[in-house]
């Protein structure tokens, strides 16, 4: 009797590789975006009178739909009821929207004059743009994750989703080394958005390339008769709240991300205020920070992958977080020592994502999967969208310590940042707790966290 073998598109490594290439490519185009604004606090204070918690203001509005209406939460719910093709679609289409009505606003000065609450007008329009492509890259970020989930189970996922983040984070080193050369090429603080507003329209289409090639997997699963998944039910939610190690990896990658994505944010005025850095120049050293990450996350993924010791990974990242946190806060002001520190930075920005994303899935079932990864963002986006808020108001009631004047003679307040610093050093060590708490719930649970991900 002659056997047909019969594979589910997935078992392809040209196929699944391929998905992974196209979705990453959005992501690419969504953190491009998300970090834009990060490197022009100084343009902004000197051009369009932002002060510095206003800006504070600006970025935490990543996260106000997200956290305070539960944006979040109600997309990984949407994922797993709707799936990655539609709930995928739905989010290019928000962040669309969002970065339109952020560039509006900031071309656009003129248009807002008044004030809202005592905020000015044009910093309220921006916010609302940044909210609501927050809820659109965030939700976009939990789909892309179930996506290579579900493509790569029993095959390379710690690697795939590891080259996803570094992918997603040349976004980010794009964005924050090319916007102040942008802007003044250009002589526009909204040149930098508008090309944003671009790569978001490319990242709609490839994320459309990979709807047809999902299709065709849906269609393969049919062939070979496996089983489908069981569908979501709300009664869902209360299996993962109860897991203990599902809040562990909650709470670790929200102090995690606290003290890497805000910093990040501030991380060029830094240089400027602290290391007397050129603006022209001053984004290139946090650049080496996500450029850093391009190697080195899928370099640990793929260790994760063949030998484990996943939640040893992350304590190891948590470790590194808090030395270069600290010494930040040194009064050592020479900027190749900021370099190395971004260098350091990069390799605990590269270990901490290779192991913990891909060690949700072995805690919490596929169909829940959705929810899981919406309700880490949720807390996430807490920390994403207060953090910036925090370190904004710090800086404009404790940290200012004299005013700069730029080339062209514009005066503008020069910042202490050693308090932000220890605040961020601060994040760092209650991560290490957790990721230990982790380590130690792993071995009593036996999820398999220190385990490797290929079945061989």
């Amino acid at each position: 009797m002659t056997e047909i073998l019969r594979q589910k598109l997935s078992d392809s490594k040209a196929a699944r590789w391929t998905v992974l290439g196209v979705v990453a490519l959005t992501m690419f185009c969504g953190y491009y975006i998300t970090d834009v604004m990060a490197p022009l606090m100084d343009m902004l204070q000197s051009e369009l009178k932002w002060d510095a918690n206003e800006y504070g203001i600006f970025t935490s509005a990543y996260g106000w739909f997200n956290v305070l209406l539960f944006m979040l939460i109600f997309s990984g719910m949407i994922l797993d009821k709707l799936g990655v093709r539609r709930t995928g679609i739905i989010a290019c289409i928000l962040m669309i929207i969002g970065c339109t009505l952020k560039y509006y606003a900031v071309a656009n000065p003129d248009v807002f004059t008044g004030t809202v609450l005592g905020i000015k007008s044009q910093v309220v329009a921006a916010s609302i743009g940044f909210a609501i492509f927050g809820v659109g890259v965030e939700t976009a970020g939990i789909t892309v994750t179930k996506v290579i989930a579900r493509w790569f189970k029993g095959h390379e996922m710690a690697l795939a989703m590891g080259i996803q983040v570094a992918v997603a984070r040349i976004g980010t080193g794009l964005a924050i080394g090319t916007a102040i050369p942008l802007s003044k090429t250009l002589g526009s603080l909204s040149a930098p958005i508008l090309l944003g507003l671009v790569f978001l329209c490319i990242g709609l289409i490839s994320y459309l390339v990979f709807c047809v090639m999902d299709r065709k997997l849906d269609t393969s699963l049919k062939d070979i008769e496996e089983e489908p998944e069981e569908p979501f039910k709300i009664k869902d939610i209360l299996f993962i709240i109860s897991n203990k190690g599902f809040w562990l990896i909650a709470l670790l990658c929200v102090l995690f991300y606290s003290a890497v994505f805000p910093f990040l944010k501030y991380a060029t005025s830094l240089m400027i205020n602290k290391y007397n850095v050129e603006p022209e120049l001053a984004g290139l050293i946090p650049l080496i920070l996500p450029f850093g990450t391009v190697l080195l996350t899928p370099l640990f993924g793929g260790i994760y992958d063949k030998k484990g010791k996943g939640a040893t990974i992350m304590a190891i990242g948590a470790i590194l977080l808090i030395v270069v946190h600290f010494l930040l806060s040194l009064p050592i002001n020479y900027w190749w020592f900021a370099a190395i520190l971004m260098v350091v930075l990069g390799i605990a920005f590269s270990l901490v994502p290779s192991a913990m994303w891909p060690s949700v899935p072995k805690i919490i079932p596929q169909n829940k999967l959705g929810t899981a990864y919406g309700l880490i963002f949720w807390v996430q986006n807490i920390g994403l969208s207060g953090v910036p808020l925090l370190i904004g108001w710090v800086l404009n009631k404790y940290c200012i310590i004299g005013e700069k004047t730029s080339n062209e003679g514009i005066v503008s307040p020069l910042y202490d940042y050693t308090l932000p610093m220890i605040i961020f050093t601060s994040f760092g060590i209650l991560a290490l707790i957790v990721a230990i708490l982790l380590k130690r719930e792993d071995k009593a649970k036996g999820y398999g966290l220190e385990l490797p991900n290929i079945k061989k």
